[in-house]
Parts: structure tokens; C-alpha cells; sequence
């Protein structure tokens, strides 16, 4: 009984310090400081449950449709994914270095992510990464999907194709 008594007040002395910490201020918010590594697992852990947990819409039978995959790789360039995420030939904007965590070089990270989970992703956006919820934005599901289909196909999508699945997709200087 005395054993149980100790962990419940240390556990009450844990929770009363890591309230002092994270409310007291003594947590750096700067996106130019790194998280502390419990603070950046906990943060990846509960990014990846809620995900898994959330991400329930089927993909369409059409992600692998040369024409839905060309759509995505327009919707990826005119929506602004590629300031953050670069894409073939294409570097990524300066401003995206400062963002924090980094924004993932997606042909990295489409491999082991569920088009059903790069479809919620894009949707719904990440809280507290910078990763805008396209939804909000004005993106369909249509187009969404689209982009994932392009995004499943991206680490074998040559420069060239990407540059000429796009150039219509850039807007045209003035002269």
C-alpha cells in the first residue's frame, strides 16, 4: 500500500513540474529551437495515431490513371505544395527551412503512407507544422485525390514529365 502511496505522489510531483515547465514559459516556443526529444516523440506518436485513426476514406479506383496523375501533379503545383515540398527539378522555397518540423521531402515518405493517409493530410492539414488543412483552401476531394495519386507515383517521375505536367499549370509573367 505504502508502494502505491509513493508512485501516486511522485506521479502528482511529475505532473505539477511538467505543468511549471510547459505553463511557466520555461517551454521554448521558437520554431528556430529544437523540441526536446520526449517532446518530439511525443509529438510524432500522437501525429501518427491520429492520422491512422482518422484517415477512413477509401481511395478511388483511378489513382493510377495517367490522366488523374497528371491532374495531381497541376493541382500540386498550382495549390503552393511545392514552396514547402519541392517536387522533380524543383527546389522548395527559402521560408520553408524555417519552418519547424521541416516539411518532409515527400518522395521519401509516400511510400509507407496510406493513400487514404496522404488524402486526410492534405484535407485537413497538421496542427502546429504548417501543413495547411487544402480543404479549407477551397480544394475538392477530386483534386485532393488527385494529388495523392500523383503523389504515390512521385519518386519515379522524371523532371522532364513533371515539368511537362505543370508548365500549363504556372502562372505567366507579364511582360
Amino acid at each position: 500500500m505504502r508502494l502505491l502511496a509513493v508512485i501516486g505522489a511522485l506521479a502528482v510531483l511529475a505532473a505539477i513540474a511538467a505543468a511549471v515547465y510547459f505553463f511557466g514559459g520555461y517551454y521554448n516556443v521558437a520554431a528556430s529551437q529544437e523540441d526536446p526529444g520526449v517532446v518530439r516523440w511525443a509529438l510524432t506518436k500522437v501525429r501518427e495515431a491520429s492520422i491512422e485513426r482518422h484517415a477512413q476514406d477509401p481511395a478511388p479506383t483511378n489513382l493510377n490513371d495517367p490522366q488523374t496523375v497528371k491532374a495531381g501533379a497541376r493541382a500540386f503545383s498550382t495549390l503552393g505544395c511545392v514552396n514547402c515540398h519541392g517536387a522533380p527539378g524543383t527546389k522548395w522555397a527559402k521560408f520553408s527551412e524555417g519552418l519547424h518540423p521541416d516539411p518532409p521531402d515527400l518522395k521519401d515518405v509516400v511510400g509507407e503512407t496510406t493513400p487514404s493517409q496522404l488524402f486526410w493530410v492534405i484535407k485537413n492539414g497538421i496542427n502546429m507544422t504548417g501543413m495547411p488543412g487544402f480543404a479549407a483552401a477551397g480544394a475538392n476531394d477530386n483534386e485532393i485525390w488527385a494529388v495523392v495519386a500523383f503523389l504515390k507515383k512521385l519518386p519515379s517521375v522524371s523532371e522532364a514529365d513533371y515539368k511537362a505536367w505543370t508548365t500549363s499549370a504556372t502562372p505567366t509573367q507579364q511582360q
